[in-house]
């Protein structure tokens, strides 16, 4: 006999987990390395989802402050990532038309993003600062999250701050879809990032087809992330088409790029229209049978 009801999986661990793994990969090196950079930054984002999550169901207090100290972990990091990005998409780029990157051996700003840096002979002060604010930050976080009372949720409610998020995920898909301009796109990965992690939660109630929409969401992001940082790559050239201005060389290599977004993008379209295509339900498209949770 099936049971007449489903517990949803644990917030309260879960939200510490990731406070405390962020911690240990700062604790990892003096400096975090690229890996550990885009790891804790992913666990900011999860914290922050769960947060989102559970906003109905605390004070605006408490949500205020750790939903800020979470996106303030993540601000501080972000500038850490980007240059890394940057050169290994240009390797990448210049392994498959080294003819393009020869013509451009004149090009200050490539050749800076190329460059890899050497690594300083100690750490500078404001990267100390920051990792102190960082490891300041984390340490109130996860002291705070382990007197927050998080026993009694509603699993109705959190059901139903899913099913916002998901909405909000078909309005950006349909604002992106209509008009697929880079800050649409970016908006559209966002939302869909906060739903996959929120989504987690909710493994228990059909765990085959979430964990097969979950599955489905992390290629849609990791592909309209790509074309995010393609996106970013060419403003950190600080390229703009206007004529003849440009070396025939440099408009090329931003078509090239061009091109490496429209095939991102090849792969997210019809993924994102069988999920979020609208007018469909929620509780339809994750095939849930036990509404008692």
């Amino acid at each position: 006999m099936e049971p007449d009801y489903v517990k949803l999986k644990e917030i309260k661990p879960a939200l510490a987990g990731y406070i405390r793994e962020s911690q240990a990969l700062l604790k990892r090196s003096s400096v975090p390395d690229e890996e550990a950079v885009h790891d804790i930054r992913v666990l900011m984002k999860k914290s922050r989802a769960v947060m989102r999550l559970i906003v109905s169901q605390i004070d605006k207090e408490t949500y205020d402050r750790e939903y800020g100290t979470f996106r303030e972990v993540g601000r501080i990091m972000c500038s850490w990532r980007e240059t890394s990005v940057h050169r290994k998409t240009l390797k990448d780029l210049k392994k498959r038309k080294p003819g393009i990157f020869s013509s451009l051996l004149t090009n200050e700003k490539l050749e800076l993003l190329m460059k890899k840096p050497e690594p300083p002979a100690e750490i500078s002060r404001e990267t100390k600062e920051n990792l102190e604010k960082i490891e300041e930050l984390l340490n109130k976080a996860a002291f705070r999250i382990r007197f927050q009372s998080m026993n009694n949720l509603d699993a109705k409610k959190l059901l139903n701050e899913l099913d916002i998020s998901y909405n909000v995920v078909v309005d950006k898909y349909l604002t992106a879809r209509n008009n697929p301009k880079s800050e649409n796109l970016h908006e559209l990965r966002k939302k869909t990032k906060d739903f996959l992690y929120q989504l987690f939660f909710f493994r228990p109630l059909n765990p085959a087809i979430v964990k097969a929409l979950e599955k489905k969401l992390d290629s849609l992001t990791q592909n309209l992330g790509k074309c995010n940082d393609l996106n970013q790559l060419i403003l950190t050239l600080g390229y703009k088409y206007s004529g003849n201005d440009n070396s025939p060389a440099l408009d090329e290599l931003v078509v090239i790029i061009r091109q490496e977004q429209d095939r991102y993008l090849s792969k997210v379209w019809p993924v994102a229209y069988k999920i979020f295509c609208p007018g469909q339900k929620l509780v339809n498209i994750l095939g849930f049978r036990i509404l008692m949770i």
